[in-house]
């Protein structure tokens, strides 16, 4: 049984867009990913320890990123869905007080497999932060 707020694979086609999200940044969000993920680099959570590396504030790790990026492609498809893949790159430092949006799109499907490949870019006030790609199963 699926859940009615999933897609389903027949639903789906290339170039479908996901829908945007929008997603403050902001310290506590960065501090507390980086904790969550176990990652105590002091440029995550020490505003004076960034600066000395010669950034103007803490900046969200890897770790963080990945998991926003996989709840904006989950947000689209739903709780059934079943990733497969998500590859990331880091582009421009998420900083607080700007903001993040994702936007994606359908890329690829492929009906023996049930797979939907999406691309997706987390855009903030410099430029993308992070470019990527998913391949989910969709019931």
């Amino acid at each position: 049984m699926t859940s009615k707020n999933s897609k389903r694979f027949d639903d789906v086609r290339p170039g479908e867009a996901l829908p945007e999200l929008a997603i403050p940044i902001t310290t506590t969000l960065i501090a507390s990913g980086a904790i969550a993920t176990r990652d105590y680099f002091p440029g995550h959570h020490d505003m004076e320890a960034a600066q000395q590396l010669g950034s103007p504030h803490v900046f969200m790790n890897i770790l963080t990123t990945s998991g926003l990026a996989e709840r904006f492609v989950e947000a689209w498809a739903g709780p059934a869905a079943r990733f497969k893949n998500l590859k990331i790159k880091l582009g421009a430092p998420n900083y607080p007080g700007d903001t993040m949006t994702f936007t994606g799109e359908v890329v690829r499907i492929d009906a023996a497999r049930r797979e939907v490949d999406v691309s997706l870019n987390g855009r903030n006030s410099m430029g993308s932060h992070v470019t990527g790609s998913a391949t989910l199963v969709l019931p």
